[in-house]
């Protein structure tokens, strides 16, 4: 019995975390809709006054970005702003040909009386945090904008968001990412459905009522006064704009969060590039908690800002938890219809389910603000956010071992996410060059879990003496075919 009780310790343990982050989510789905009601904007720069019009320095951290790199020096040109005003950086650690190509894109650009510098580093040191720190060095501006690869900001897009530092608390002012590509497969889909639960319920959530945010590190601007003050970038973690966003915070610098501004990008349209991406940012997440934790607790911010600051710094780590519940909640079926005088145990336990219909109600709020509200669109946000958790959970055991590692401190290499840009190569994303063709022995290990909860759902029909137990079936059905699909598209986008 030994045994059993320690699955129910870990298993109970997973699950009121779980609850925890639930409750989170409905406070900040309470806040985003007080907020949309009350928006109230500060002060703001007349840009049509010369002397309140701000020098800006735009910097493009760039690696390796053939298919992306013309797309978006031709479009970050088109910026509607005073050129005595601006300047462009191209911060490159290239280490191919685009090097040369982009430095003759440059001079071109440059011939046409545009202020842009192509940086180039001998060494990654620091990687991204790396080469923006270099270019502060040169920076011209007093507001640093940034924007990675693939984004591609409208002319406008710096009008819109620089008047806002005219409060002078206010140190950086992010913009919500828009999907190029959100339609192009349900993998984009439910990548766009993930980020854009947190760039609408979660970064107006916590904005509006002064909890900690962060800089998502592309598409937003800072001042370069509050990089400075809050230590410069840093690049210990593998997600360096977290890391600055909390150090800015806690030196008392404000954010703002532009929902209504978009800002377009792509998303990754293979596996093993979500893959990447998905493991540096859960990977950073979890290195931010171990190096943040404590200066958030000791701060003088509210305890509700403590509570969502440390909850934001766990968000990875929900994946750990969604794992151990996952396998967990096998054994825990047969214990459950083992052991008769667990029989109360297991009636509270199932007050837990009580999480999933507290994400399906907030993130429905997101999805309408999105699509619209009505009959048929609920029915297809039905379909989405069952596919959604289906996947997400499907990815648990890659993005827990990234947590892991985080919280254990092992260090990493910056894993640049490839692009694609298809209307360059003709559609054909497999003659990309930056893929990783080599597949994973954690893919091994993904079909084996789809296996398994393809037992859990057979388990279902054999255990007790009334004709079965389906209580956990829908949840194993959903691991059964999310970490079904994360297998064969592994092995299948290597084909």
């Amino acid at each position: 019995m030994i045994l059993e009780w320690i699955c129910i310790i870990i298993y109970s343990t997973s699950l009121v975390m779980i609850l925890f982050y639930s409750f989170a989510q409905l406070n900040l789905l309470f806040n985003y809709l007080s907020a949309r009601k009350n928006t109230v904007d500060g002060p703001t720069f007349d840009l049509n006054n010369p002397a309140e019009v701000p020098y800006v320095t735009i910097q493009l951290p760039v690696y390796n970005e053939a298919y992306v790199m013309e797309r978006l020096l031709d479009n970050i040109a088109l910026i509607d702003y005073p050129q005595d005003k601006l300047e462009f950086q191209v911060l490159d650690d290239s280490t191919d040909e685009t090097v040369e190509t982009t430095r003759l894109h440059i001079e071109k650009l440059a011939a046409t009386g545009i202020d842009i510098k192509h940086i180039t580093r001998e060494n990654r040191e620091g990687f991204k945090a790396g080469a923006l720190k270099e270019g502060l060095v040169h920076a011209k501006g007093e507001f640093i904008a940034i924007f990675d690869a693939d984004f591609l900001p409208e002319p406008d897009w710096l009008k819109k968001t620089v008047i806002h530092f005219k409060d002078p608390e206010i140190g950086v002012v992010q913009t919500r990412w828009g999907h190029l590509n959100r339609d192009y497969s349900i993998l984009t889909q439910i990548q766009a459905f993930a980020l854009d639960a947190h760039f609408t319920l979660e970064q107006v959530g916590r904005n509006s009522r002064g909890h900690f945010i962060n800089f998502n590190g592309t598409a937003g601007i800072w001042r370069k006064e509050t990089i400075i003050d809050a230590g410069n970038w840093e690049g210990d973690t593998l997600t360096e704009d977290l890391d600055l966003s909390y150090r800015a915070q806690l030196k008392n610098w404000k954010f703002k969060y532009l929902e209504d501004v978009v800002t377009p990008a792509e998303l990754p349209i293979v596996i093993s590039a979500a893959r990447s991406q998905q493991f540096r940012w859960n990977k950073g997440g979890a290195e931010n908690f171990r190096k943040m934790f404590k200066r958030v607790i000791s701060s003088d911010m509210s305890f509700k800002s403590k509570t969502h600051g440390v909850l934001h710094l766990l968000n990875s780590t929900m994946f750990l938890n969604v794992l151990i519940v996952g396998v967990l909640s096998i054994p825990m079926l047969y214990i459950k219809n083992t052991y008769a005088h667990l029989h109360d145990y297991f009636y509270v336990m199932s007050f837990f389910v009580v999480s999933s219909i507290i994400f399906f109600i907030c993130y429905w709020y997101m999805y309408k603000n999105t699509y619209g509200g009505g009959f048929k669109n609920f029915i297809s946000y039905i379909g989405m956010f069952f596919t959604f958790f289906s996947i997400a959970m499907g990815f648990s055991l890659h993005n827990s071992i990234a947590v892991m590692e985080g919280h254990l401190g092992k260090r990493s290499e910056f894993v640049r996410t490839p692009k694609f840009n298809l209307a360059a190569v003709g559609g054909n994303w497999k003659t990309n060059k930056y893929l990783k063709k080599k597949i994973s022995r954690n893919v091994i290990i993904e079909g084996i879990l789809m296996l398994y909860f393809g037992f859990g759902m057979y388990s279902a029909f054999i255990v007790g003496d009334q004709g079965g137990d389906f209580g956990l079936f829908p949840f194993h059905l959903m691991l059964f075919i999310g970490f079904g699909f994360v297998f064969f598209r592994s092995i299948t986008d290597k084909q």
